[in-house]
């Protein structure tokens, strides 16, 4: 069925994770578009303050604070947005969160965590925003990655969780589609994108993490997603590296497996780490759009063999069984 969407100005729409980077962005440009906004994060002052901005320019938004990993909370977001504003036009999950280190080095409890906002908590905002959703119709946007399809080594479980979007967003979608319910789903996958993502990340690494480059600014993602707010789109690729590298990795996967593993080297600072946990567990309160791009980056050989496990030889100190 053909599904028809509300221009931005005539919209509610809910965008969680609202508090920086893409989240910021995408408020940000919402509200400059006339959206009606609901925004919600684990950081208060920064969502109070940002809420502020937005109706000092005459803009009409309101916050709602909420871990998405904690399925209650999610569920208010919806039914604060319905008694505030009567509706829910868009819903976007953009929380998430990312740990850099070796797959094997992870331990059990932060990647779950990590998994209780990227995945989770897509998983529990499709659930609050559906209901709504399908009376009048609406959007459905979730945030994948590149990492959707193209493994990043390091972010592991960052990959996992957003393979596990995908996976869930595109059988949503066919489920609803199967309905003839009114509602267009969308996956964006950016890659590489300029926000403190890397700083709000938890981290294994003997140096302060980065993003490799190129990275693309905030605004082309949150242009995307305005996009497919007021467009019915299936999927979105944003920046030429993540259709370049989402497509390697389904024709050329060896050849894609040899290329990731140069970005062992090139997703680090010449820094010591900083907060290890990043915003794991706690909220930030930085209220940036942008992060540090790709300020001091770390010798790429250096970085690499700070990384690597060399595997030791039969016959070099270790028997074999």
């Amino acid at each position: 069925m053909k599904i028809a969407l509300k221009p931005l100005d005539q919209q509610v729409m809910v965008i969680t994770g609202a508090s920086s980077g893409i989240g910021l962005a995408t408020a940000l440009a919402a509200a400059r578009q006339g959206a009606t906004l609901v925004l919600s994060c684990r950081s208060r002052f920064t969502l109070e303050a940002l809420v502020e901005q937005i109706q000092q320019a005459g803009g009409h938004a309101m916050a709602v604070l909420a871990d998405v990993g904690e399925r209650d909370q999610v569920d208010q977001i919806a039914a604060q947005a319905v008694a505030r504003f009567g509706r829910i036009d868009t819903w976007v999950n953009n929380a998430g969160v990312s740990i850099f280190g070796r797959a094997d080095e992870v331990r059990d409890d932060d990647a779950e965590r990590l998994f209780r906002t990227n995945f989770w908590g897509v998983v529990y905002g499709s659930r609050a925003a559906l209901p709504y959703l399908r009376q009048q119709g609406g959007a459905l946007i979730n945030i994948g990655s590149e990492a959707s399809e193209a493994a990043i080594p390091l972010q592991a479980v960052y990959s996992a969780s957003k393979h596990a979007v995908k996976g869930y967003t595109d059988a949503l979608r066919i489920e609803l589609e199967a309905d003839k319910a009114p509602i267009s789903v969308t996956l964006i996958q950016p890659t590489a994108v300029d926000t403190p993502f890397p700083e709000h990340a938890g981290n294994y690494l003997d140096q302060e993490p980065k993003l490799p480059t190129p990275m693309i600014e905030p605004e082309k993602v949150a242009s995307a997603i305005l996009e497919a707010a007021t467009e019915p789109t299936r999927d979105v690729r944003v920046g030429a590296m993540a259709v370049v590298n989402t497509a390697m990795a389904k024709v050329m996967p060896t050849l894609a497996d040899m290329m990731a593993r140069m970005q062992m080297g090139r997703q680090q600072r010449n820094e010591p780490p900083r907060a290890r946990e990043g915003t794991l567990y706690q909220a930030g309160e930085t209220g940036l759009v942008y992060g540090r791009g790709n300020q001091n980056a770390a010798d790429k050989n250096e970085a690499m063999a700070l990384n690597v496990r060399p595997t030791p030889q039969t016959g070099a100190g270790i028997r074999p069984h």
